[in-house]
């Protein structure tokens, strides 16, 4: 995928501090340019003598949305761009907003609700989960604490299929312009029964999915370092702890099949992935 233009939503909160950590490093890393953006809802427009009324509540608008942006940039510098947007939803504002900028990326931090060092899902999150144009990369609660000093590797939850490879060539793009090697992992999620028919069903499963994977790393290895891995368990979570993570990865997954092309749509095992992830995670646009 191209990194030229990240767009990152920003409030005065420590889930937008934690994105735009990430939009930052991922700005510089890519040698990008950076939005910074604030979503206020609208101002209402009624006739008469609530004129004056509205005329208060956009001043207070105009005034919360230049001190937050204020704080974006006391955190972020001068280099990026800082704007303000409207729409009723924060994350249908950032749809909007990726698509006039021409943004790559969006980046946002997770919902507050969450445990620390994981990624939630709130309403911001599912609304660009399920309508956004460009890939969405959501950093884990408190990553802006210590945030590592530069992406080291990007790995891609593989499986084989046309929207996987799609997302191998994409992820192979970005590790080349990060200059990070790329990693593709494939999940066995198997009970922990020990029938022999269940045994034999897994190990098939290891070697069709070791097959795959090596396919999938041969036709990107001219341009870049790719390792594969089958990360194996009684549950997504489990396959994923099963893993090296380093502290400046970065999880790549593609779209499920069934969404809109050319959108975002979070399928069953991606949910899953996201929330077991302790990394930043990418979700990708659904292509043809």
């Amino acid at each position: 995928m191209k990194i030229e233009n990240v767009l990152t939503g920003f409030i005065a909160e420590p889930r937008g501090r934690d994105g735009l950590a990430l939009a930052v490093l991922l700005a510089r890393q890519a040698r990008a340019k950076l939005t910074v953006a604030t979503v206020q809802p609208p101002a209402w427009n009624t006739p008469g003598p609530a004129k004056a009324d509205e005329s208060a509540w956009r001043a207070y608008l105009r005034e919360q949305a230049d001190g937050t942006l204020e704080q974006a940039r006391e955190l972020a510098g001068d280099e990026a761009d800082y704007v303000v947007h409207t729409n009723k939803g924060s994350g249908r504002g950032l749809v909007e907003l990726a698509r006039k900028r021409e943004a790559d990326v969006v980046v946002i931090g997770s919902a507050p609700s969450g445990a620390k060092g994981r990624i939630s899902l709130g309403s911001t999150a599912d609304q660009l989960l399920h309508s956004s144009s460009v890939p969405v990369l959501l950093a884990p609660k408190g990553w802006s604490e210590e945030p590592p000093a530069e992406f080291e590797r990007l790995t891609v939850a593989y499986r084989r299929g046309p929207g996987c490879d799609h997302a191998v060539a994409e992820a192979a793009r970005a590790a080349v312009s990060l200059d990070v090697p790329l990693r593709l992992v494939t999940l066995v999620v198997s009970s922990a029964r020990k029938a022999k028919i269940e045994q034999e069903m897994s190990e098939r499963l290891r070697e069709q999915a070791a097959a795959d994977l090596k396919a999938a790393a041969r036709g990107q290895r001219r341009r870049l370092q790719v390792d594969v891995e089958i990360l194996e368990g009684r549950n997504v979570a489990q396959a994923l702890g099963a893993a090296t993570w380093l502290d400046g990865e970065l999880i790549i997954c593609a779209s499920s099949s069934s969404g809109p092309l050319r959108r975002v749509f979070l399928g069953d095992t991606s949910i899953k992935i996201v929330k077991a992830a302790t990394c930043p995670v990418m979700i990708l646009t659904r292509e043809p």
